[in-house]
This record gives C-alpha cells, structure tokens and sequence, in this order.
C-alpha cells in the first residue's frame, strides 16, 4: 500500500463523500479509486470555500477535505484558508509539500510553518510510519473542541512510498467528544436571567455546529425571551419565529437595535464575543452570560459576569432544566412575552424601508431585488449566502432565514468573491436546496470563472450579481481619486460570460422583471442548471455604517 493510498482509505473510514480539490496531486487520483468524488475548482481559494460551505452546511459530519499541490497550490489557497479559521470552520487541508532533501531550502514555500497562523493544527508526514497517527490527530482536531481548518502536509517525496498495510487495517473513526456546563455555574446564570426585565439571547455559529437549535428554541420559548444570532450564527434560530430579531452585525432589523439596545441581560451561547470590526459590540452596561467551548473566549473581549465552558447543546439542555426547576415547571405565557413587541418594532421599521424595498426606481434599487427575492423563494428551501461589501449590508438586515443552516453568514476575514465557492459547497451538501449567492462587480472579478464549476459539475447554483458598474461600499474612502480616475469604476456582461460558460443566464434593468427573473433562475435550478442573474442596480447608499454601540 502506498502512503497516499492509506491517506485516501483514512478518508474513506471517516465518511468523507467529496474532494474539492485543484491538481496537481495524487490525492485526487487516490481518492476517486475508493469512491471519493473529486470536486476540481478552477482556482484554490474557490476550492477551499467549496469545502468550507460543504463543512458549515454538514456540521462537520462528514469530514470535509481540500487538497491541492505544493508552492502556489497552498499558496494560492492561504486566503480561504484564513476564512475558514477566523470563522472556526472544520475542514481537511491535505497540501503536498516540497520533497523533504529540500524542503526549508529559500525560496520554498513551507506550509507548516506558513499556516500554522490560521490553522487549528499543522503536521507534517516526515516519516512513512507517522501516516495514520497524522490523521488520525487531525481528525480528531477536526471533531472536537472548537472547530478550525486543520492541515497535514504531505511531502511529494513521501506520496508513493509503501507503507505496510497492517499500520492502517486498525484504524477506527476518531470518537466525538463534548462537555457539559459548571452546573453549580448554570444555576446562577438561570437565576440572573430569571431576575432580567430585558433579556435577550444571542446565538452564534457554536449553537449550529453542536446542533442546538431545538434546545435554544425550547429555552427562548419557555422564557419568551427574544433571539438574536451573530453573523456567523444566522439561522440557528428560525428568523421567522415570533421571538427572533434577524442577526447583529455592522447593520442589522429595527427590532435587532431596539432590543440589543435596551437589554440588560445577554445570554451568550456559542459565540467566541469577538471584538471585531464587522462584529456590533453588546452595549455598555450589560450582564453578560458567556457560554463558549473553548476557554480562549472567555473575559477575551468583555468583562463577563457568568463564564461557562462546554458544548451549546449540553449548556442549552442545561438552562432549561435549570429554568423550569426554578419556577416550577411553569413557562411564561406567550401574550407575557416580548412577541408582540417585537412584530411591532419590525412592522415599524420595515414601513420606513417599504420606499427602497418596492422602489421602481431605474437602475434598480438593490433593496428592491433583495425584497423580491424574500417574496419568491421559501426561506426554507434555499440555502442563501452573500460576499462581501455591499451585498452583505444589504441582504442581512432583511432576509429571513428558517431553518438550521438555512443562511451561510460570514466576515470576520471577508475576501471578495468568497460566496460563490460558498453556493457551490452548498449545493454539493444539501441538493435538495436552491443555493444562491449574492455579490458585487468586484466579488465577481476576484472568482466569477469558477461559475463554470457549478455547471460542469453539475451542481445548480444561482448567483445574483448586483452589478452597479464600481465598488459602491467604496464611496466614501474614494471620493477624489475616482473624480480624478475612475478609480472605483468596474464594468462587463456578467451574464453573458455565464452563458459562455454553458450556465443560464439573464440580464435585468426593469423593475418589474426582478421576481419573474428570480423565478425563471428557480426553474433552471430545478431542471439541472446553474443559473446567473445580472440585475442592473444603483450605487445605493441609504444604509447605515453607523456603529450604534459602543
């Protein structure tokens, strides 16, 4: 057996399905052998967001995989990779490394040494022996703690080397393990939540990835406390229901201000509280409940009054048997909750947006195609993601999403182009679903080509391009360079380069056209075909940069 045969066979124990993947690399030829589907993007960082989407949207289960060749294969990779770490996605990175007589020799690139700055865990395969011990680590990295990209190089030299096949006939799937909450801990935190006036609950990615959301509903429900997600976290709590407020995030729902604002109790789950430019600090003032599975996030970025280290799900299991022990088994009755005014902040707040989001303004209003898409496509069938800049503004603050992993939200690190790898990642996990991605001019420019993925993969994606003619979220950082230059000016027919591509395709300047169009792509989805819709749209900038907390 050689190393990247027992490579591929560990793989194939652990479930993993699918390999995006960019050659040049025997792990590709290896895996297809045993009935691992490669997945060849056109570029790597596209591959790696295939993989990330594939992760997010299956929680980890099965083990998603990337693998690409040494030099610019990891190296154009890093920038995906760096996504996926700052957002604590679960994936394989399987790079081959340079031959190992001259590996660490300038001006070779080393991935252990490079990555290990956004990965969970890096190693490298230096002797044929170490094979299955190297997986079997990185795998178990993958499955438990807080999750992260985790890389084993595998030097070119090494690949074809026979290993003895008894080394890998023993080897078992690595086991999950997950911790419950302090309860002495879990006490005091439900009885500080039972003294709240104003309570709320802010879920993030850790309650998706622990599979918490029934737990974080049955809580929310018992309690009628109002539920709001960090970016990451959209859609770990229907958007739909009575007591969700949308996601918090550098804009965000009338009703996710107003009660983020006035709260005076934040039950935190599953969010790392990371203090981070696209992330909407919790006011001053606040007692926070800070509930985490991993101690680095603790007192990280707020000084938290209850800290409690375990699993989501176990932590939220929890809080319910906690609250129902203090009172007595008797929930608080919905016309005693905050539902009813929550419909009246959002109602409210959405009549003051009615004029952008049905506006028949030409070009279109990009409000006006994100309205139409939330009247023409169940929030509960799509799985919906959004790039970088403007796109993301505009879209978060408005969808709903309903449904674990119904919604990909992300930011922290926000390379343009990085939601359509997320559409074709997601269509490759859950092809029961319409899997969109909106972007911009400039996300287009940075992986449009790798459209043609989805089509000759046979993964039916659509990408709504907002297409503005320039950087729009620009505006205001380029103001006498594009007087002077144009600078922020960007051009082209995206939907003709998708039909070129062999995708369907249309081009959108009415108004009146965007939900027939976005109806026309649902159809050409659902007959096999990845679909691209162009909508000419406005530099729209009646959003809000405003950070309102501090």
């Amino acid at each position: 057996m050689r190393v990247i045969d027992a490579i591929a066979e560990i793989m194939k124990r652990e479930g993993v399905e699918y390999l995006p993947c960019f050659p040049t690399t025997s792990v590709i030829e290896a895996a297809a052998e045993i009935g691992i589907r490669p997945i060849v993007c056109r570029q790597e960082r596209v591959g790696v967001g295939i993989a990330d989407a594939y992760a997010r949207v299956k929680n980890g289960r099965p083990p998603s995989v990337f693998a690409m060749q040494y030099g610019p294969g990891i190296e154009n990779a890093f920038a995906g990779i760096a996504t996926a770490y700052s957002d604590s996605t679960p994936m394989l990175l399987l790079p081959l490394g340079h031959p190992r007589h001259i590996e660490g020799v300038f001006p070779l690139f080393s991935a252990v040494r490079t990555m290990e700055s956004v990965t969970k865990s890096v190693e490298k395969i230096s002797v044929v022996e170490r094979t299955p011990d190297a997986m079997r680590r990185a795998f178990s990295q993958l499955k438990n703690g807080r999750p992260g990209p985790v890389l084993v190089e595998i030097p070119a030299d090494l690949e074809q080397a026979e290993i003895d096949p008894e080394l890998v006939a023993g080897y078992r799937p690595v086991p999950i393990a997950t911790s419950m909450g302090d309860p002495s801990e879990i006490q005091r935190a439900a009885e500080a939540l039972l003294r709240a006036e104003r309570p709320i609950i802010l879920a993030g990615a850790g309650v998706l990835y622990a599979e918490a959301w029934d737990e974080l509903q049955e809580l929310a429900e018992y309690l009628q406390i109002p539920v709001t997600t960090t970016m990451e976290g959209k859609s770990a709590f229907s958007e739909v229901h009575p007591l969700a407020l949308g996601s918090v995030s550098g804009v965000m729902s009338g009703a996710a201000h107003h009660f983020f604002g006035e709260a005076d109790v934040v039950l935190a789950v599953g969010t790392s509280l990371t203090r981070h430019g696209m992330v909407t600090p919790i006011p001053a003032g606040k007692h926070i409940i800070h509930a985490t599975n991993d101690p680095i996030d603790l007192s990280k970025g707020y000084d938290v009054d209850h800290a409690i280290l375990g699993d989501a799900k176990h932590v939220l299991a929890q809080f319910v048997e906690a609250v129902k022990d203090l009172t007595n088994d008797e929930p608080v009755r919905p016309e005693d909750g905050a539902a009813g005014e929550i419909d009246g902040v959002r109602s409210a707040w959405l009549g003051e947006w009615m004029p952008l989001l049905t506006s028949d303004e030409k070009p279109i209003n990009p409000y006006r195609v994100i309205w139409e898409f939330t009247q023409n496509v169940h929030p509960a069938e799509a799985i919906v993601t959004h790039d970088s800049g403007n796109p993301r503004f505009e879209i978060m603050p408005f969808y709903r999403s309903d449904g674990p992993r119904t919604y990909l939200g992300w930011g922290k690190s926000h390379q343009l182009g990085t939601g359509l790898g997320f559409a074709i990642g997601a269509k490759l996990a859950a092809p029961d679903k319409m899997c969109v991605n909106f972007m911009g001019d400039a996300a287009f420019g940075m992986t449009g080509l790798d459209f043609e993925t989805a089509v000759r993969s046979d993964l039916p994606i659509t990408t709504i391009v907002l297409a503005n003619g320039g950087m729009a979220v620009e505006k205001r950082h380029m103001t006498l360079s594009h007087d002077l230059y144009g600078t922020r000016d960007q051009g082209g027919n995206y939907a003709d380069i998708a039909q070129a591509l062999g995708g369907w395709a249309e081009r959108v300047e009415e108004p009146a056209e965007v939900g027939p169009a976005i109806l026309r792509a649902k159809q050409a989805n659902e007959e096999g075909k990845a679909a691209l819709l162009e909508f000419i749209t406005s530099e729209e900038g009646a959003y809000s940069f405003q950070r309102p907390f501090s």
